[in-house]
């Protein structure tokens, strides 16, 4: 495929664009601890690793671009649980192809070459 000026920028705004989304260390990490189904905030915090702080920022913008739902649930105390959405769907060839290179490319590592 023959790359011209005009697709590059358009590759690079796409990237770019992709990375504003599920860029960072976290979010490509929540997605894919919420890909075995619906968690509770502390749930998430101790799967993921992540600090109560860091995840409520992170959850957010996962909920504002719509791949993530939040359901707050009528309990005693009250209990919020986490989702992916249809939408997230849309990501499981991007992380299939990014679990598949970290796998090889641990295994590289790993062998020395």
């Amino acid at each position: 495929m023959e790359h011209t000026l005009e697709s590059c920028a358009k590759a690079k705004m796409a990237i770019r664009d992709t990375l504003d989304i599920v860029g960072g260390k976290w979010k490509l990490v929540l997605i894919t601890v919420l890909r075995s189904g619906k968690k509770g905030f502390n749930e998430l915090s101790r799967e993921a690793g992540i600090s109560p702080r860091i995840l409520s920022k992170e959850l957010h913008e996962l909920e504002m671009n719509g791949l993530v739902s939040r359901n707050v649930r009528n309990t005693k105390p009250i209990t919020v649980q986490y989702e992916l959405t249809e939408y997230s769907q849309t990501l499981e060839e991007v992380l299939g192809a990014m679990e598949r290179w970290g796998y090889h490319h641990r295994q590289k590592i790993i062998m020395g070459g």
